[in-house]
């Protein structure tokens, strides 16, 4: 290879020295044809491993701006899937609201409010007095709720200036319930303790667990829709308001078709 390259590289001085000395274009025509070629071939040769070099480098920095692209282009993604799942969320989060709301769509908007004046806990029994009474135009039956709308009994006698309220903890309690957010339905019904039990469910399938809210039904014809009653706090058990905990309630009103207004 050594003597090959030093015989091309004496073909130029050989073409140069006819140009000058002797200008015979049919020898430099000739020469032409022979000398370019093995000039063009001998460098290619001579510059093969700075090309490779060269291409080999092109090669990195191209790989490298890719690795460089892609790590953005995940980070993006990332950042993308973050902010889907905030959104998943807040829709799921959404759609729980919407479902609890439903608590509030059948809400009267007449109801008078009244004070708890004293509680009675006896034998399984557990009732209470607020100082609203008949010529506050209050008739047993009447539905009594919390001041931020929790189910806190039923009115069960009424005098002139009192009224008596039956707890959700009474043991004679017995209400109709839907699981919020469904169809299901169920009865409540109060044990003489701070925890009435669920009976029964309409769905044989339905497995109730611990969170599970529970608002009132009106298939029984007794109880507005949609009032919160309670959350169960295990498969059986529901957390209600019991008298102790209230201090100021208010009693929904039927108009003339006996209906809540």
């Amino acid at each position: 290879m050594i003597k090959a390259v030093c015989a091309s590289a004496l073909l130029p001085v050989i073409f140069i020295y006819i140009m000058i000395a002797k200008p015979d274009y049919k020898i430099m025509n000739a020469l032409s044809h022979v000398v370019v070629p093995v000039a063009q071939a001998v460098g290619d040769l001579v510059t093969w491993p700075i090309r490779v070099v060269g291409d080999a480098i092109g090669g990195v920095t191209e790989l490298s701006n890719l690795r460089a692209e892609n790590e953005e282009l995940r980070a993006r993604l990332d950042k993308a899937l973050i902010d889907k799942n905030v959104c998943d969320l807040a829709i799921a989060e959404n759609k729980k609201l919407n479902h609890e709301l439903n608590i509030v769509n059948s809400q009267p908007r007449d109801t008078i409010v009244a004070d708890v004046m004293h509680d009675n806990s006896a034998l399984g029994h557990n009732t209470y007095i607020i100082n609203r009474g008949a010529k506050d135009g209050l008739v047993s039956g009447m539905v009594v709720t919390s001041t931020d709308m929790m189910l806190a009994g039923i009115i069960i006698d009424v005098a002139e200036n009192f009224a008596r309220v039956r707890a959700l903890t009474d043991a004679d309690t017995n209400i109709a319930v839907r699981v919020v957010g469904s169809e299901v339905y169920g009865f409540m019904t109060g044990n003489g303790s701070s925890r009435p039990t669920m009976g029964f469910f309409s769905d044989p399938e339905f497995q109730a667990t611990k969170g599970i809210k529970l608002i009132t039904s009106n298939i029984s014809g007794i109880l507005p829709d949609g009032i919160m009653v309670g959350e169960m706090t295990d498969d059986m058990d529901v957390k209600v308001l019991t008298p102790s905990k209230l201090s100021r309630v208010l009693v929904l009103k039927f108009d003339e078709k006996n209906e809540y207004k």
